[in-house]
């Protein structure tokens, strides 16, 4: 079967690999309907992030149950499941808090599990998931072929965009600004419109972008950066600014430009993976009692809640995918997102 494989820095390959098979009891093998490249894949693949060895690379599928092993009880072959961008067994202290990208006994695509097994990345055409009963969220019925997309992103960038709305505090009434104008940003701005938010803003100086972010909900897109984007967002309410900022980038100066947007005693949701040298000033935050809460979204935890309104059409968010490619032409999709020519590439096997 194909699997992505990251060499080094801008090195992508789809290579032939063996096939997965059930290898503890706990374990399920998927067959992959859909896959994609996420914005975080990116650092690996320009050398933000080093790659020390070859190996699997992806964290975001769908697809269907071929195998299960015997200890596993709530999935059934031929199931549709979607799997959020981590392994987590779903019964740990951590998993029942809620958080299960800390679970005690997790793993990360395309790496190894605790017992040193090899996990699939998620850009594969076959999949082996550990812990298949607490990692993976399967549907009653075969979702149609258009929901696929959308499905898709609950396994990342839809629930991570909705955790940084939850950790902003978002809810009906509340103004909003998105810093990122990514697959994730524009969830962002989803998010908060399906939280009921009253006013939200998006930063974004790229015309498919912004389009995509008014049809998701933005009332107003602002292209100024920096000082001149802090005084544009603030002279829209009340000179102070909005009361939550999701920040969904990870660097320094997007971490800066959510600080200094958000109004005194608002709160910041962050969730852009840290690249960069992002740091808090906790001067600033302390002088305006600025909130800052978010982290890596528990996806496993938001896609019970997401589910219904995909399913039922409420949000649409498989927008975010401007370009599908078949698999074999992964390295194709990395150069297309990396050279911001697409917002997000879809996978198909």
């Amino acid at each position: 079967m194909l699997a992505t494989l990251i060499h080094g820095p801008r090195d992508i390959r789809a290579t032939e690999v063996a096939d997965p098979r059930v290898e503890k009891p706990t374990d399920a093998v998927v067959r992959v309907v859909a896959s994609c490249i996420c914005g975080s894949d990116l650092w690996p693949y320009r050398g933000v992030q080093e790659t020390k060895k070859t190996h699997p690379i992806g964290h975001e599928f769908v697809g269907v149950v071929e195998e299960v092993g015997d200890e596993v009880r709530d999935l059934r072959v031929g199931q549709f499941v979607i799997a959020p961008f981590v392994v987590s067994d779903g019964t740990c202290v951590n998993c029942r808090n809620g958080v299960q990208t800390s679970c005690l006994h997790g793993a990360s695509w395309g790496a190894d599990d605790q017992d040193g097994l090899a996990v699939p990345g998620g850009q594969s055409a076959r999949i082996r998931v550990p812990w298949a009963d607490g990692t993976l969220v399967g549907t009653d019925e075969m979702p149609p072929d258009a929901l696929i997309p959308s499905l898709l992103t609950l396994s990342d960038v839809m629930s991570t965009g909705h955790h940084a709305a939850v950790s902003a505090g978002v809810g009906p009434g509340r103004t909003v600004a998105v810093v990122g104008d990514g697959a994730v940003g524009l969830c962002g701005v989803l998010a908060a419109k399906r939280l009921g938010a009253e006013r939200v803003v998006l930063f974004s100086r790229h015309p498919d972008r912004q389009a995509l972010g008014r049809e998701f909900g933005a009332d107003t897109v602002l292209e100024e950066r920096g000082d001149a984007g802090v005084e544009a967002v603030h002279a829209l309410f009340d000179g102070v600014g909005p009361d939550c900022v999701l920040e969904c980038v990870g660097t320094k100066e997007s971490m800066d430009q959510a600080l200094r947007s958000v109004r005194p005693g608002g709160h910041v949701g962050y969730v852009g993976v840290p690249s960069g040298g992002a740091e808090l000033p906790i001067r600033l935050m302390f002088g305006g009692n600025i909130n800052v809460a978010g982290g890596v979204a528990p996806a496993r935890a938001y896609i019970p809640e997401l589910l219904p309104d995909v399913l039922s059409g409420a949000i649409d968010p498989g927008r975010v995918f401007d370009l599908t490619l078949p698999l074999a032409e992964v390295a194709d999709g990395y150069t297309a997102m990396d050279e911001r020519r697409a917002i997000k590439v879809l996978l198909q096997p």
